[in-house]
């Protein structure tokens, strides 16, 4: 692995200082702070014990099963589409996950540099594992290999919901699926005129599955919603949507539901009982597209009318 294109993304959790590449797997800051990388690809910067738990190994084969049966294929072409307008030569993908979606990216866009993140080690070891994969043709995954060539994409376990250890300006696009956001940060890590995209659940998506008490309520008007929390740092530039029904069956169900947040709540006996043959679901999406504004703006006081 090459340690300096990991560096070329990251600046110290601490001090706020560029990390460079010291020898060995050693990234250090001007001040001397240092962290340990791997040979797998990505360095951990939590810093600190997260108030949130990142998604476990059971979540994330579960959601590597669901999406690579091709179930969610419309909604990555739409986001690679909309990313891949903005030619970009850095990528950040934070709530990275299996790399599903990023991996559609660096098809559309192969000479970009990526950084995936998440709170998850797993989530990150498999989204930089996938990527070494895809880059040698014939050559399976395996998330705890080391191969001796760069990663096309390199790996950060950190929290979105701290001051992230990524550069100010690094970024060309950003890139957020079904996953939390910083919109202070997210705005800091971009570059003028930078592109974010998210995809967030339209208020109909799994609907059967809620009406069947399998899934979670979704709230209503979660896009426009979405609009108004990023429009001080964002403005609202592309709306896609994307939908469609498909037959599932109590399998297809249970990797579904066990992916996502619903996991927690629904085992797979309630699965079998209430869904005892193959159904159709609907699946509802909005991808959005953000362009970052040059100044923040700010929210006019009751005062000024």
């Amino acid at each position: 692995m090459s340690l300096q294109t990991l560096s070329e993304w990251l600046r110290c959790p601490n001090c706020f200082s560029p990390l460079a590449a010291n020898g060995g797997l050693v990234l250090r800051c001007a001040s001397g702070h240092s962290f340990d990388a791997n040979r797998r690809g990505y360095l951990s910067l939590l810093g600190g014990r997260s108030h949130v738990v990142g998604d476990s190994a059971a979540m994330l084969d579960a959601r590597e099963a669901f999406l690579e049966a091709g179930w969610y294929e419309d909604l990555r072409t739409a986001v690679t589409t909309l990313v891949a307008v903005e030619q970009p030569a850095r990528v950040l993908d934070i709530g990275c996950g299996t790399g599903y979606y990023l991996r559609g990216v660096t098809e559309a866009c192969p000479t970009a540099g990526y950084l995936g993140m998440d709170l998850s080690p797993i989530a990150v070891a498999r989204t930089v594992a996938t990527a070494r994969a895809a880059s040698r043709p014939g050559h399976a995954v395996v998330a705890d290999e080391t191969l001796p060539d760069p990663p096309l994409v390199d790996g950060l376990v950190a929290d979105v919901w701290t001051d992230l250890p990524v550069r100010t300006g690094i970024a060309d696009v950003l890139l957020n699926v079904f996953a939390p956001r910083n919109p202070a940060e997210f705005h800091r890590v971009l570059r003028d005129d930078g592109f974010l995209a998210v995809v967030v659940p339209h208020d109909d998506h799994l609907r059967e599955l809620r009406d069947a008490g399998l899934a979670l309520d979704i709230p209503p008007n979660k896009a426009e919603d979405l609009r108004v929390a990023l429009g001080a740092w964002f403005a609202l530039e592309a709306r896609i949507g994307v939908s469609g029904r498909h037959d599932l069956g109590a399998d297809e169900v249970a990797s579904l539901i066990g992916m996502g947040p619903s996991a927690h709540h629904t085992g797979t006996e309630a699965i079998a009982n209430r869904w005892p043959a193959t159904n159709p679901v609907t699946f509802s999406f909005d991808v959005l597209g953000f362009r970052r504004r040059a100044v923040p703006a700010l929210p006019r006081s009751r005062e000024s009318g």
